[in-house]
């Protein structure tokens, strides 16, 4: 019996879905850092009023929270991505794999990324 003819639309597939995902996570870092900066800028221009005087305004650490856990949760994708496309990467049959094509590429950027969301995860919490 012999084998289908190979067909790369299905590894370039597979590395379109990985890009997507990063695309995703860097987008979600994005806004968990804008969230966590909100905070921030909202207790920079909060002028505290006197209790005598009405509202007073308290800091609560809700938006930088959020915006780690945003942070995180894009970093995770990122790894989770990564992960995915290795192991789908490893059940292609060499034949389907184009041959002057380094697959690697895609899968460190992904891991690289993530380890960079990490990262400003710790920055935003310190």
């Amino acid at each position: 019996m012999s084998t289908p003819p190979s067909d790369p639309r299905v590894f370039f597939a597979a590395e379109r879905t990985l890009l997507a995902w990063v695309r995703t996570g860097l987008t979600v870092m994005g806004f968990g850092f804008v969230v966590a900066r909100f905070g921030l800028f909202l207790r920079v221009i909060t002028v505290e009023k006197t209790p005598k005087e009405g509202l007073l305004l308290l800091h609560t650490p809700f938006s930088s929270i959020v915006g780690i856990a945003l942070v995180l949760l894009g970093a995770l994708a990122m790894f989770a991505s990564a992960y995915q496309y290795e192991k789908f990467a490893r059940s292609i049959s060499p034949q389907d794999l184009p041959t002057p094509y380094n697959r690697a590429f895609p899968e460190i950027l992904s891991v690289l990324l993530g380890t960079l969301g990490v990262a400003l995860a710790i920055y935003l919490a310190l």
